[in-house]
């Protein structure tokens, strides 16, 4: 079992004041992997006071000597995919294939995205006689999930590192292991001390702490809606900035006459990749009702050929989801689907045929869902597919939008048409013919999946203040 015992504050690997020990269970065998120690308000006290004298100098720092450190993460970064990789199979359930492949290099793509970024980024320009600018923000403190725990991680550090802003980070317990590294990664690559500061904890002693602590000035938060809103309260009576990614729903609307066996198999594989742990995964088929049957034959086909393994094994399978929180909900749901009229397809309730444990999760498709049925409006996360039938373009938008997500949609179907019906989506991000987002292009929700940009140079804009002087010589 990895033992990770210590947080890290200012520069430092020190002991917690006051915590309590906490032991992370593998997915796949419901045995413990890993232990940290759950921080305290004292910790964070430590943690904000560490990142409030750091700022005094890093936010004086050149654009070309925030380059420079950011080029020796992603030095650093790259040596340590295969520990960063194997943590993540362990904790979270992540397939090691898929570690090594997608979760590990997604952290090193927005490490070099904001070094891109900030080669173009405007940080000065000229209204009228005012000059504007961009600043360093001030302490950030960011709390990010277990799904894709290095993507949220380093598309919050990234941006806020080139800013010119300090920061705490608490990253999820269900997943902490890789952010460990990370700290170690940036220790090695010579972040002067107090910049970057990890403090391990849950969402009720450190994530509460982090959010209402007047020491902070941002909160970057990545999570449920539920979590989301919890945040944004505690944040309230400081008035700091409240930057949020949370919930999805996503709609997977397939156009009238699109040709099925070309345009589903590479959106609907964003429901079963990452187990459909991804907050934009197009769980929601919208299919015209002249091709339902043809659909569902298709989706049927990739559920059934979709293999469910260990995740330290190689191979093209899934792998558990995270907990057995999550778990129990995902099969309360599917059992709400089938009590609720849906016709089940494949999969079902329970484990796959010779697991008796772990948390996996069968393949699972419906039909003849409704967009009242409580599988149509809540988040799954988990492999499961929902469709449900159209009759015009007006309808399928309609049910596209009735969700009270906003995060990101997918449309299915020719892309000249398509892209004649992404204006009517209600969603931050659309796809069309496939599921994932551009690193370098703006990310984030609509109505209750959040606010605020990740990635790129709107990454750097929500991590900096912008500021007006006037009267200044020419």
């Amino acid at each position: 079992m990895q033992s990770y015992l210590k947080h890290y504050i200012n520069g430092e690997w020190v002991d917690s004041d006051g915590g309590r020990t906490y032991q992370v269970i593998n997915p796949a065998t419901e045995q413990p992997c890993t232990e940290i120690t759950l921080g305290t308000p004292a910790d964070v006290d430590r943690a904000v006071a560490a990142a409030r004298a750091a700022f005094e100098t890093w936010s004086q720092t050149s654009v070309d000597e925030r380059k420079a450190v950011l080029t020796r993460i992603i030095a650093e970064y790259k040596t340590r995919i295969p520990d960063l990789a194997r943590a993540m199979a362990q904790e979270m359930g992540a397939p090691i294939g898929l570690a090594m492949a997608a979760q590990a290099p997604t952290g090193l793509g927005h490490f070099a995205a904001t070094l891109k970024a900030l080669d173009s980024f405007s940080f000065e320009e000229t209204i009228g006689k005012a000059r504007v600018v961009h600043e360093p923000l001030g302490v950030v403190a960011m709390i990010t999930p277990w799904n894709w725990p290095l993507n949220q991680i380093c598309a919050k550090v990234a941006p806020a590192l080139a800013a010119g802003d300090t920061m705490i980070l608490k990253p999820s317990e269900e997943a902490p292991g890789c952010a460990v590294i990370l700290a170690e990664i940036m220790h090695a690559a010579g972040v002067p001390a107090g910049v970057f500061n990890l403090v391990n904890g849950d969402g009720a002693g450190v994530g509460a702490a982090l959010s209402a602590h007047r020491g902070v000035d941002m909160i970057s938060f990545t999570g449920s809606t539920r979590a989301g809103i919890a945040v944004a309260q505690a944040a309230a009576a400081t008035v700091k900035r409240v930057h949020q990614e949370l919930g999805g729903k996503a709609a997977n609307l397939v156009l009238e006459g699109a040709d099925l066996g070309k345009v589903l198999p590479p959106t609907v594989a964003g429901v079963l990749a990452n187990s459909g742990q991804s907050c934009i995964a197009p769980t929601r088929l919208l299919v015209h009702k002249s091709q339902v049957e043809q659909a569902t034959a298709i989706v049927k086909s990739m559920m059934e050929q979709t293999q469910v393994g260990n995740p330290m094994d190689e191979g093209q399978h899934i792998g558990p989801v995270v907990n057995k929180a999550q778990y129990e909900k995902i099969q309360a749901l599917i059992q709400s689907a089938i009590d609720e009229g849906a016709t089940l397809v494949t999969g079902g309730p329970g484990r796959p045929d010779g697991r008796n444990s772990g948390f996996f999760i069968q393949p699972t498709l419906f039909t003849d869902v409704t967009p009242d049925m409580r599988i149509a409006q809540e988040e799954t996360f988990g492999p499961v597919a929902t469709i449900t039938s159209y009759d015009g373009i007006d309808e399928g938008v309609r049910i596209a939008n009735d969700t009270e997500y906003g995060l990101s949609a997918t449309i299915s179907g020719d892309p000249a048409e398509a892209a004649k019906v992404a204006g009517r989506l209600r969603a931050g991000l659309v796809t069309i013919n496939s599921w994932s987002p551009d690193i370098a292009a703006p990310f984030g929700g609509y109505k209750q999946s959040g606010n605020g940009r990740e990635n790129g140079k709107y990454g750097l804009a929500d991590f900096m203040e912008v500021k007006t002087i006037t009267g200044a010589p020419a």
